[in-house]
């Protein structure tokens, strides 16, 4: 079976000489291609499995990459499957699909998050998507989990345009404990690794990083309520990063916007639709880690978790864990509605969980002891 892939996004080495800093780097350009062809394999274990007929796969080797377990495949029942009649010639199609293009362009963020010079730690670059006109930010937990090191000197900043400059200071409003319990040591690994599976977070811009107030409404792009769907045209944004000059981090980084369509649906658990294949893209790349990924009606489908890095972009395997999985385990985790959090005004969510923020920084600080 397959390997899990490498976090996508953040651990991107970027080496500011003068500061001394260290980044996981990932690659700019604001691009457009035709929907990618590469399929990703099914996932191992705990790891997503791909929902089809229930048979055994055997896991293969790849250089530099450990051997998956046995797992078996399981089987869902699907409904029948009915093709709507088309109403929409291709060109309005497209029309849409550049509409949502443009809304999801204007909705991403660049977060940078940058530790202290001789730190343990790793500074880095990531993405992340504006869901809430209030300024609320989904992105990934291996990304935001930095927001739980102030005490330890780490410090982020939301950046977005293009090329991307510093705007808004942010604070966490919810990252999955079982995240952080299961990934605790993340931080401290050369190569981290992950499936997607709770990799999720929530942050609130709080304030202008500048002269100019907040703006009485973000750009933003709802998070979607229904499931994927297979072979389904989607547009996928993210601040990709990792084939510019570390140097080009901070003062030339450029939002990637690419087309492409879902290859594929797998699920965590016996059926539900939980990560989206995307198959080789010019956004497989690192720092696209929390870049989201829409619809052609606008909606946001999925975020970006995990890709494998290396070769072609075109051969690469970009995953993605789906809206209708994050509104689900967001309500297992914590007993209430993702929209019920949404509703909250930015600073009452900030301070209904900053009370959990002390447990989940012991967790991650007792790996960096």
């Amino acid at each position: 079976m397959p390997r899990p892939s490498p976090y996508h996004g953040i651990f991107v080495a970027l080496i500011f000489a003068i500061i001394g800093f260290i980044f996981l780097y990932d690659s700019p350009s604001y691009t457009t291609s035709s929907p990618p062809s590469v399929v990703v394999p099914s996932l191992a274990s705990s790891t997503p499995i791909k929902i089809e007929d229930k048979k055994e796969v055997t896991a293969t080797s790849t250089p530099a990459i450990y051997v998956q377990k046995k797992v078996v495949v399981k089987k869902i029942v699907l409904p029948p499957v009915i093709t709507p009649v088309q109403t929409e010639t291709a060109d309005e199609i497209n029309a849409k699909l550049a509409l949502s293009a443009q809304n999801l362009r204007s909705a991403l963020v660049n977060i940078i998050c940058s530790v202290p010079a001789g730190s343990k730690l790793r500074s880095i670059s990531g993405s992340g998507i504006i869901v809430d006109p209030k300024g609320i930010i989904l992105t990934n937990a291996h990304v935001s989990q930095y927001f739980l090191l102030a005490d330890r000197g780490v410090s982020c900043v939301i950046r977005s345009g293009g090329p991307a400059t510093t705007r808004y200071a942010a604070a966490l409003i919810y990252i999955s404990p079982a995240w952080i319990k299961e990934n605790a040591a993340v931080l401290t690994e050369a190569e981290p690794m992950g499936n997607g599976k709770n990799d999720f977070a929530f942050l609130a811009i709080t304030k202008s990083t500048n002269q100019d107030a907040l703006p009485t409404t973000f750009p933003y792009v709802s998070l979607a309520v229904k499931a994927p769907v297979v072979s389904s045209s989607i547009v996928i944004a993210s601040y990709a990063a990792q084939f510019i000059a570390s140097s080009q981090i901070s003062s030339d980084l450029f939002p990637t916007v690419v087309y492409g369509s879902i290859k594929d649906v797998f699920t965590f658990g016996t059926n539900t639709p939980d990560l989206i294949s995307l198959g080789g893209t010019v956004a497989a790349q690192e720092g696209s880690s929390g870049g989201g990924v829409a619809d052609e009606n606008g909606n946001l489908v999925g975020t970006i978790t995990t890709s494998t890095v290396t070769g072609d972009t075109s051969t690469r395997s970009l995953n993605a864990i789906s809206a209708s999985y994050i509104r689900a385990d967001y309500a297992s985790e914590t007993g209430k509605s993702l929209d019920s959090l949404l509703a909250e005004s930015p600073s009452a969510a900030v301070d209904n969980f900053a009370s959990q923020i002390p447990e989940l920084e012991a967790t991650i600080t007792a790996q960096l002891n």
